[in-house]
């Protein structure tokens, strides 16, 4: 597949470098030559330096070669207006980010009647993901998948953890295996798909699927000591933190937000019904020493400096916060600080991004698709065909890939656990996890 990807900076760079890795032939427009010329020095691909909404600059890019266009430039009418041009040379796909929640929210303007198939708005995304987090206490990641009713999640294993001890096989709490679907277990630095024989250790980072309420009733099963959250704190009112406000302010959670600019925590405080708003300074320790208990405080750092957001998350946690999150955007800090496992959770703005379209290059069938940031691999969601493969049999008849675990199934509204005597049908939507080795050997099935 040709992708053109129009902006050339961290999101750009990571979409390219994400679809690099599966061989697709990539084009990148950026005004700024420097970056292009960073991307040359260690992608095989093209560039064209210039303003990615110009029909000029796009022309010498060959747009009408292109099978999809992802603009993921800083400016949101930029990207729109490159993704409209697209289209009226004959682009199949397009796909625009968008910052500003107005563009997303319209209902007013239908985008893919302009020629925008999806709009991205990244702050949706992964205030999304740690609403997810933070509702679930002791969940390492959550992924959303099947409209929502499903939900992928991983836990670490506690010392004190009924998971301890037997096999799968000899499973102490049979009837959870009903319920929920073990996909993988994270060991160091091994990766498995789990299997009767598998036996977890301590330390252990277990991931399970299921609907909501049986995920949520299994943690509390599995590490019965994790408490609910009582308070967050959120550091930063940009888009993330007043997001992530808005959807907090559904649950029983206590909410205080920390913005530094006066005009902006004033907008926040107008835009929210039940959250604190607190004009300061977030990594001011009085501030901090200010808000109360921390014993079950969570914190989220999300203002617009990596470095301040890491620093935040090290200072509550100096005043006793269980939890801490940061967004953080550039890579060379990702992999030291989860090294180093400095704080709990990173917000990748930029994952949120390939997650969003990866749906689209993964085949015809693909329905969505996820990475999740501590697992390697990916979650697929696929629709079957009259005419696939797996039509009529039973799970445990297939012939799947090595590296390969059918997670769950949607068959009319209703979520099916992936046991072996689970027969497939027409229509059924299916969750597959797949290991980074596996993904090439599903292809044909993502087109059947």
């Amino acid at each position: 597949m040709r992708i053109l990807i129009i902006g050339g900076g961290q999101t750009g760079s990571h979409l390219a470098e994400k679809f690099c890795e599966d061989e697709h032939d990539v084009v990148v427009i950026d005004a700024s030559a420097e970056a292009l010329t960073e991307l040359d020095a260690h992608l095989d691909l093209m560039t064209v330096q210039g303003d990615g909404a110009n029909p000029v600059t796009l022309e010498e890019a060959d747009v009408e070669r292109a099978d999809m266009v992802v603009a993921v430039t800083d400016r949101d009418d930029t990207n729109i207006l490159a993704c409209i041009f697209a289209r009226s040379r004959g682009v199949g796909r397009t796909v625009a980010r968008v910052s500003s929640s107005a563009y997303s929210t319209s209902r007013h303007i239908h985008f893919d009647q302009l020629g925008v198939d999806l709009l991205v708005n990244q702050y949706d995304e992964y205030a999304r993901d740690l609403y997810n987090v933070l509702r679930l206490p002791g969940s390492i990641e959550v992924a959303d998948l099947l409209d929502e009713r499903v939900m992928v999640v991983g836990m670490s294993v506690h010392m004190d953890s009924p998971l301890l001890g037997t096999s799968l096989k000899h499973f102490s709490g049979k009837e959870w295996l009903q319920k929920i679907r073990f996909t993988a277990v994270v060991r160091g630095d091994q990766v498995m798909t789990p299997h009767g024989d598998t036996t977890f250790l301590v330390g252990d980072e277990v991931y399970f699927a299921g609907e909501p309420d049986a995920i949520s009733d299994f943690m509390q099963w599995a590490w019965p000591e994790q408490r609910r959250f009582q308070r967050v704190v959120i550091a930063g009112g940009g888009e993330l933190g007043l997001q992530l406000a808005r959807m907090l302010e559904h649950t029983r959670m206590q909410i205080v937000l920390i913005e530094q600019d006066e005009k902006r925590a004033d907008f926040c405080s107008a835009q929210l019904h039940r959250t604190l708003v607190i004009k300061g300074d977030a990594l001011d320790q009085e501030t901090l020493a200010g808000i109360g208990e921390a014993g079950d405080m969570a914190y989220v750092a999300s203002t617009g400096s990596d470095e301040h957001n890491i620093i935040g998350c090290l200072v509550a946690e100096k005043f006793g916060a269980r939890f801490t999150a940061a967004q953080v955007g550039k890579k060379e800090y990702i992999g030291i600080v989860n090294q180093l496992r400095l704080l709990d959770r990173i917000v990748d703005p930029h994952l949120a991004m390939i997650n969003s379209i990866l749906h689209f290059v993964r085949g015809t069938s693909v329905q969505a698709a996820a990475i999740l940031a501590r697992l390697p691999g990916e979650l697929i969601e696929m629709k079957l065909s009259p005419k696939h493969k797996w039509v009529g049999k039973p799970i445990k008849e297939l012939k799947i890939p090595d590296g390969v675990i059918i997670v769950t199934a949607l068959r009319n509204g209703q979520v099916k656990t992936a046991t072996g005597d689970l027969s497939l049908a027409a229509e059924d939507r299916v969750v597959v996890y797949c290991l980074p080795s596996a993904v090439a050997k599903m292809e044909p099935l993502f087109t059947a």
